[in-house]
């Protein structure tokens, strides 16, 4: 499909090369009002740095902070609890609780498990199954990181693929039915690890989570063996966070971030190597593939209040769609744009975000995809240059 055949920034993700189309917007609309999508589309640089730094703009609809297909179900209760689906200083402090979590990953350990993983897949032998190793394996290391033994793990990623059906906009009843019963079991599996990581040292009091003798708050404690939880629970303490429901709901998160972003990853380096980068360092051309190729390329704003940028004002209940994978090939903050270049000296980088909402599991989504592809380049395996893409509004996947 050439460029001037397309009809909205949503139809470009899912193109075998948007990337003249959003260099057009680039140059000639950096931030204007698209009649068709009735939303502004911010796609420079500038633009999306203004607006995801916004605190005008909000992650979902004010009216709507829940999609209403879920909301009252346990996929809208969890839902609602992700930080990187709710705004004001409540959302703010469990964010921070978030990212200092997975700031404290450990990636090197979360690669090794992945390796492991793409080679007893690979092991089956037969046709590469690319959808397992997209998806699953990197869901089931995150699973395992948060203290779900094989089985369970491999549960988790399943009911994960589930629950994020729940987020597009366009999703239909059966799947909003089949998330909430997602959300459901993937509350039990990891119910018992945050329970663990929360339980007081032995000896001390014992009056609840985060609650000690005459209602006096007991620091969070944690225990070896719950990898992210005993993270998450930890950084709770530090920060004094009194809730633990959300907390169980951001574990949750740490599967359902991981889930899209990272097989497209995984995807779009493949296809990278396919069109000619075999002779990169893995690792760097992941890197560059993030940019160059956002498996994420595009997300959503919601005006509260105005928002004016470059003479223009975004109202009240209008929406933004923030173009992340034109802002990454902005020739203002990154030289040569479209040249792939693994090993690129302090690139600008858009895809996982920016301001309050920027994803803080960028570093680790980059050590699954690289581990994963590591081992099927070790093993001689590949791709086709010129795959489909799955029909998504925002994640760029492709069918392999």
């Amino acid at each position: 499909m050439s460029t001037t055949t397309v009809s909205s920034p949503v139809e470009a993700v899912r193109l075998a090369d948007p990337y003249p189309y959003y260099a057009r917007l680039v140059a000639e609309r950096p931030f204007a009002w698209d009649e068709a999508l009735g939303a502004w589309v911010a796609a420079d640089a500038a633009a999306v740095r203004a607006v995801l730094g916004s605190g005008a703009l909000r992650v979902r609809p004010v009216a709507e902070p829940v999609p209403a297909g879920i909301a009252g179900t346990p996929a809208g209760e969890v839902f609602g609890e992700l930080v990187r689906m709710t705004d004001g200083a409540a959302a703010a402090r469990l964010k921070g609780v978030v990212a200092g979590a997975l700031a404290r990953a450990d990636t090197a350990y979360a690669a090794s498990l992945a390796a492991r993983l793409t080679r007893e897949v690979l092991a089956a032998g037969g046709e590469v199954p690319y959808e397992e190793l997209m998806f699953a394996v990197p869901a089931r290391v995150v699973a395992t990181l948060s203290g779900l033994t094989d089985g369970a793990s491999r549960e988790a990623a399943r009911a994960i693929g589930d629950f994020v059906q729940c987020i597009p906009a366009a999703a239909t009843e059966d799947q909003y039915g089949a998330a909430s019963a997602a959300a459901t079991r993937l509350r039990a599996l990891l119910a018992p690890s945050l329970a663990e990581a929360q339980a007081p040292p032995s000896g001390a009091p014992a009056s609840g989570p985060g609650v000690g003798a005459r209602g006096a708050r007991v620091p969070y404690s944690a225990r070896p063996g719950q990898g992210l939880v005993r993270e998450l629970v930890t950084a709770a303490g530090r920060d004094g966070w009194p809730h633990p429901g959300p907390l169980l709901s951001n574990a949750i998160g740490f599967l359902s971030q991981t889930y899209d972003a990272t097989a497209g990853l995984i995807g779009n380096t493949l296809v990278a190597l396919a069109r000619g980068a075999d002779g990169a360092d893995t690792g760097a051309l992941v890197r560059e593939v993030v940019r160059h190729d956002a498996p994420i390329q595009n997300t959503r704003r919601f005006a509260a209040e105005p928002f004016t940028h470059a003479g223009s004002t975004v109202e009240p209940g209008q929406q933004v769609l923030v173009l992340l994978a034109a802002a990454n090939r902005d020739p203002a903050v990154n030289p040569d744009p479209h040249a792939l270049t693994p090993g690129r000296v302090n690139p600008a980088v858009f895809t996982f975000g920016a301001g309050a909402h920027r994803c803080p599991g960028g570093q680790l989504a980059t050590a699954l995809a690289a581990a994963v592809v590591t081992e099927l380049r070790a093993a001689g395996l590949g791709t086709t240059a010129t795959p489909a893409y799955r029909p998504l509004a925002n994640a760029r996947i492709p069918l392999l």
